[in-house]
Formats: structure tokens, sequence, C-alpha cells
């Protein structure tokens, strides 16, 4: 297992340092070397998260392509003249709301490539808000009262009489505390914009050109404002639909699945745009969010491949590994938790592998609910679909993997978001 962990590694150094499309092709390497060299069996590949990033990004290159983007960049500036630093407070609490009231973090997809663009045309650090925004979609899910990770919980925790709310009242507040305190410190990370040498390097080289990136001038106010309007009514539809499951087409007693209904919603949002505001179906793909969007498309093809692919392979170890490991120090059940996130990128499977042990060992159900937060650890790793998505967006190059792989642009403000909501959460507790 080692070995194989070794050429997953590799396999991500190697692609981090390639940029664009390169995560994704050495994804493909890493597999074909689990596969044919250690006899893995390849897992199912991420079909339905590449199928609403494609969506989502169709719709939002629409938007730009109508004019849209520079509107909103338009309202941003007139709101961050005064204090712009203020896009590093206001892009974690947008993406924490966005995943707080649909119950998936990849509604990010959406706003990312919006505050990479917001920042960056305010001269502000794009690794700022970016990093700490994705980590405030992650935390979310743990305080959504329909992310699966909760009802999973709240399903194992009801022979101890204890209902959602007594999950949400440690969680929600917690988990804001977090990602607050982990936005006011990402405020002061690495250096400013028109200072950081491979921004520096990007524009002298051509692969950014200063003129290149501000944005045009509004051709079409009415255009604009229309496509932005299109765009946040899909938004708060696909919020409706995840908050409300009753509003979802149902088959037989099944309720359609929120991948397909986003892919709907937003190729279909994609194409009203067209029609409505006449644009040519070509632009949106000669736009800076398309061709970073399809870039995240293709990394996350491969590097979440491969992952799952090894993880699958070897869950039985990992698995008896960290039970034994809780249940000498089960004070350290947090920790489990949080390792367990790292190699399943999954809080709600975290929460189904792990949790009942917490319950056998007899730890509290009130702290199990303090610990709650820890199983958003899936940063760690810099390859889960919304940090490949994030960096891809940043075209300034400051949101990046770092030379050793765990120094990237979401490690801190993990870190921060993550003990400081859990440190809330043991406080709440008490108070509760």
């Amino acid at each position: 297992m080692l070995i194989q962990l070794l050429f997953v590694l590799v396999a991500i150094i190697i692609g981090a340092r390639l940029g664009g499309i390169g995560l994704g092709v050495m994804g493909g390497v890493g597999m074909s070397v689990l596969v044919f060299f250690f006899g893995l069996q390849p897992t199912s590949p991420p079909i339905d998260v590449m199928l609403m990033i494609a969506a989502v990004i169709s719709a939002a290159a629409a938007m730009q392509a109508a004019g849209g983007l520079d509107y909103l960049v338009l309202l941003a500036e007139k709101l961050l003249r005064k204090n712009p630093s203020q896009v590093t407070i206001l892009s974690p609490l947008v993406t924490y709301f966005f995943t707080f009231v649909a119950g998936t973090g990849h509604v990010a997809y959406s706003v990312l490539p919006v505050i990479a663009e917001v920042a960056h045309e305010t001269k502000i650090r794009p690794e700022r808000p970016l990093g700490i925004a994705v980590i405030a979609s992650q935390q979310a899910i743990t305080a959504s009262p329909i992310s699966a990770a909760t009802v999973a919980l709240l399903g194992l925790l009801t022979g101890f009489d204890i209902t959602l709310f007594d999950i949400l009242k440690v969680t929600i507040p917690a988990t804001l505390i977090g990602v607050l305190a982990g936005a006011f410190l990402s405020k002061r990370v690495g250096k400013e914009l028109m200072e950081d040498p491979e921004y520096l390097h990007r524009v002298e080289t051509g692969m950014i050109k200063e003129n290149e990136l501000q944005f045009n001038r509004i051709k079409s106010l009415w255009k604009a404002k229309t496509s932005v309007a299109l765009f946040i009514v899909a938004t708060v539809f696909i919020v409706l639909f995840g908050s409300i499951p009753s509003m979802r087409p149902t088959f037989g007693d099944t309720a359609m699945q929120m991948p397909a209904l986003i892919e709907i919603i937003m190729l279909s949002t994609c194409a009203i745009i067209l029609i409505i505001t006449r644009t040519d179906g070509i632009a949106p793909t000669q736009g800076s969010i398309f061709i970073a969007g399809m870039q995240a498309v293709i990394a996350i093809f491969g590097i979440a491949w491969m992952g799952d692919t090894f993880i699958n392979g070897n869950i039985g170890v990992l698995t008896e590994s960290i039970k034994g490991f809780v249940t000498q120090m089960p004070w350290l059940f947090g920790l489990a938790l949080f390792v367990m996130s790292i190699l399943l990128y999954s809080q709600a499977a975290t929460v189904r592998a792990i949790m009942p042990l917490g319950i056998a060992l007899g730890i509290n159900p009130m702290m199990l609910i303090a610990l709650f937060p820890t199983v958003n650890g899936y940063f760690f790793i810099p390859n889960y679909p919304t940090i490949v998505a994030a960096i891809n967006f940043d075209r300034t190059g400051t949101t990046k993997i770092g030379k050793y792989i765990l120094n990237h642009s979401f490690m801190m403000p993990g870190m921060v978001a993550t003990t400081v909501a859990v440190l809330a959460g043991l406080l709440l507790i008490q108070i509760y």
C-alpha cells in the first residue's frame, strides 16, 4: 500500500508542476500504474462531478460572453472601493451560505470564477479569498440540515434522543466562527498581487497581458444585467431544489438526485442566456471562464479517479489501521475522523464508517457533535474537485499546490477553520 501511495503522490507532484491539464493526465498515468502493475480494480470515474462543472461553466461562460461578469465586477468594485480587502471576508460567507442551503459544496463552482476575477481586478491576491471560500463550502456541509453527512449523523444518534436542532445549534455557530477565523488570517497570506513573483513572471512572459486582465467595456448593459439575472435565478432554483426535496421530480418513490438537476438547470440557463441576449454560441468558449473550467474538468477526471481507485483498493487496511488507533486512544477520535476524511473524500462516508466506532467506544454524543467538523479534512491533499477548480480559475498563479504538495493554498485556512470550529463546538456543548 505504501508503494502505491508513493506512486499516487509522485503523479500529483509531476501533475502540479505541469500545470493546466497536467494534474488530469498524470492522474491517468497513476491509474495505469495502479491498475496494470498493482492490479487494483478501477472505480467509476467522477462523471457527475465533471458534468456538473461542465454545465455550470457553460452557463457562467455564457454570462461572461453577454457581459454579465463585467457587470458583476463593476458592482463588486463599487462595493469594495473603500475597503477592497473585504472580498476575503465576503467570499467565504457566500460559498458557506450556498452550501448550507443546497446541502452540497458543488454549488461553489458557480461562485469561484467570480471570486477569482473580482480579486484579480481589484488587485487582491486571489489566493486569499479563493482558499477560504473553498474551505467554507466544505465546512458548511457539517452545518447544513439537508447534507448527507448531517443526515447520517442524525440517524446514528437518534437512539440518544438527539434531534437535528441539537446538532445544528452546535455546528452552525461553530463552523461559522471557524470560517471567519480562517478568513481573517487569510488576509495576510502571501505577498501582495503586484509583488508576487509568479504573477509578475506570467505578465512578463506574456502568459497574462496586463491590458487583457481588465474587463471589456460593457457593450450592452441590458444584456449584461439580463445574463446575471438569469444566472442568479438558476442558482436560486438549485438552492430551492436542494432545500426542498418535495420540489424535485419524483419517479416512483425516488426523487431526482441533485447532480442531474444541477446539470439540467445550468445547461438550460446557458441556452436561455444565449437566445435572449442573442450571443454567439462560440463566444462563451473563448472566454477565460470556459478555458479554466475545462482545464478543471480534465484535472478532476484523472486525479479524482486515481484517488478513488487507490482508496477503494486499500479501504480494508486503512479502516482497520484507524480503528486500532482510536481504540487505544479514544481522546484522539477527532483526529481519526480527520484522517479518514482525507482518505475517503466524503464527509458522509466518513460519518458512516467511523462514527459508529465512536458510539461503540462510549464517547458522549454531544462530544461527537462537537468533533463533527473534523470530517472536513479532504482539503489536506489538494485533489478535491473544488480545490482543483479554484486553482484553475486563478489565472494569476497565486492559488497553487506547493512544492511539497501539502504546502498548498488551502492548508492554512482549512486547518484554522477546522480547528477553531472544533474548539468552538467543545465550548458550545459545555454551555448547552
